[in-house]
């Protein structure tokens, strides 16, 4: 995966895994979108492979990283909403996303288009706005 934060809050992540991947510059480029303090959302129009393995080192990796950031990841990622066109995979994604919430501690939500998905965030960032005083 790899993070494109130019358009902060609105992060794009591409979920594409190239043999050889870095998963390390992953997490970092996570964490500094985590460091920045303010609530973002992860946007995507690539799925993760359906026939992606990842090897336990991985998982341990994830799993331990996970632990670390639990609290900020609940409290800064509002979701995380991938971009999907077919209706029939948007509608396959729905069980997937209650175990990526339960996972992620933030939610999967589906949106047929990237316009769909901008709008989405936008509404999650302003509803999570804080009044000025």
């Amino acid at each position: 995966m790899t993070m494109n934060s130019s358009d902060f809050p609105l992060v794009w992540m591409n979920l594409t895994q190239e043999p050889g991947h870095d998963h390390q510059k992953d997490f970092e480029e996570f964490e500094a979108n985590l460091r920045r303090g303010e609530p973002f959302v992860i946007l995507s129009d690539t799925a993760p492979a359906e026939d992606h393995e990842h090897s336990p080192e991985d998982k341990k990796r994830t799993a331990l990283w996970m632990k670390k950031h639990k609290a900020e990841l609940r409290r800064l990622v509002l979701a995380m909403i991938l971009v999907e066109p077919s209706s029939a995979k948007r509608l396959g994604f729905k069980a997937f996303a209650t175990v990526f919430a339960k996972f992620w501690g933030y939610p999967l939500i589906l949106a047929r288009s990237h316009e769909q998905a901008i709008e989405m965030a936008k509404e999650l960032l302003s509803r999570n706005a804080t009044p000025s005083p």
